[in-house]
């Protein structure tokens, strides 16, 4: 790394412009998208769907994270956990930027090409919601539901590839994945809230104020009840159930995490939420193992 640092002295501000050193957001974009697979292959996945969708979570989330970037470029400055970027500090142009999600976002297309006509067309869909979210906390306080729908568009495409068709379950997982979605990212939101309400930028955070843990704990039902909806439909056996049991006491944890909407906590809830994901994905695949 570090000859390559030398050789490539803006490599480390890339490889931060798209977070690779903070993966947290791949881990919580690729949890839905094996969801996906495994029930819509009934736990036997094709292994070039496995590989295609594993890279695509990368190469997407990072597009995400470069186009965020460019979006904030002129707020995250007044931003106390994002003043720092590389955009923020001008070590990295907006040309340069644009440039990589451009690239990033052409080899998330030849991945998909990979696949079929079905999934071809869905990931233009995809790509519009990558591309809008960021300029959503702009013109509404629900940009974490745009992110949730742009995260759960992996669902349809993981069951597209698998199936090359879209039956009932994909929506119920559909809606899991966005409710689940906007749960983390009000936590998430909940740490930024001072400087977003100085700097005008809205969030669900925001718009649920003193009600934030009410709200997100009515949004983790939810969550549970899709889950169990999915369980039922899937006709599945008690490791899943007993997964949906463990998610149910991580929520619990997180609501004791943010109770006092500390912003350290808030994020430690928010970090955390990693584990539902690979919590409900172990039930899956003990379920179809």
């Amino acid at each position: 790394m570090n000859w390559l640092s030398d050789r490539f002295p803006k490599l480390p501000f890339y490889i931060q412009l798209m977070r690779l050193d903070k993966p947290i957001g791949i881990y919580l974009l690729l949890w839905p998208t094996l969801w996906a697979l495994w029930i819509a292959a009934e736990g036997r996945p094709s292994i070039s769907n496995v590989v295609i969708f594993i890279l695509g979570v990368i190469v997407m989330r990072s597009a995400g994270c470069v186009i965020n970037d460019y979006a904030d470029r002129h707020l995250d400055g007044h931003v106390k956990r994002t003043q720092h970027r590389p955009l923020a500090q001008k070590v990295i142009s907006e040309k340069q930027a644009l440039g990589l999600f451009a690239g990033l976002c052409s080899s998330a297309f030849i991945l998909v090409l990979f696949t079929n006509e079905f999934t071809l067309y869905l990931s233009f869909g995809g790509l519009a919601l990558a591309f809008c979210y960021p300029f959503m906390k702009r013109y509404t306080h629900l940009p974490q539901v745009v992110l949730g729908a742009a995260f759960a568009w992996a669902v349809p495409m993981a069951f597209a590839a698998e199936q090359n068709a879209l039956p009932d379950v994909v929506w119920l997982i559909y809606t899991a994945t966005v409710t689940w979605t906007v749960v983390y990212d009000t936590q998430y939101a909940m740490v930024d809230r001072d400087d977003d309400l100085k700097i005008g930028v809205k969030s669900t955070a925001i718009l649920f104020g003193e009600a934030d843990n009410m709200m997100i704990g009515v949004l983790q039902v939810f969550t549970l009840i899709s889950w169990l909806m999915i369980a039922s439909k899937i006709a599945a056996t008690w490791p899943l159930y007993l997964a949906i049991a463990i998610s149910a006491g991580i929520f619990v944890y997180h609501q004791f995490l943010t109770k006092n909407r500390d912003r350290d906590l808030c994020f430690k809830a928010f970090l955390h939420n990693h584990w539902v994901g690979a919590t409900l994905f172990a039930g899956l695949f003990l379920h179809y193992l």
